[in-house]
């Protein structure tokens, strides 16, 4: 699939319009969206708490469930999360691509309010 880049206006292909794609999904608050209030994920209510094994589980089980109904072209198969401070984490996402049957990672997809590299 080909798409637009949405910081440059550039054409995007394959797995950098799917990473955009991903990152749109993941960074939009349910809610958020006017003509389309049920789109997004409900990652940024899971960032306020404890950065421990019960908050990864429900961000790795939001992510999967946000993904697997806004995103057909990604079957998930793992997502590695890392807490970068206070109401922030960077996900790394590994899974198929649909349209290649290829296997994907992608990674720092960022959540919350994060800046810099880790």
């Amino acid at each position: 699939m080909i798409g637009i880049d949405s910081a440059t206006g550039r054409y995007l292909h394959g797995n950098e319009h799917l990473r955009q794609s991903v990152t749109d999904i993941l960074s939009t608050p349910v809610g958020s969206r006017v003509l389309l209030r049920e789109y997004g994920s409900r990652l940024f209510s899971l960032l306020d708490n404890p950065q421990d094994d019960f908050t990864r589980v429900r961000i790795v089980r939001e992510t999967a469930t946000a993904l697997e109904r806004w995103e057909p072209r990604l079957t998930l198969r793992r997502v590695e999360v890392t807490w970068t401070g206070e109401g922030s984490a960077w996900l790394t996402l590994v899974g198929v691509n649909n349209e290649t049957q290829e296997t994907i990672r992608l990674e720092e997809i960022k959540i919350g309010n994060v800046s810099g590299n880790h």
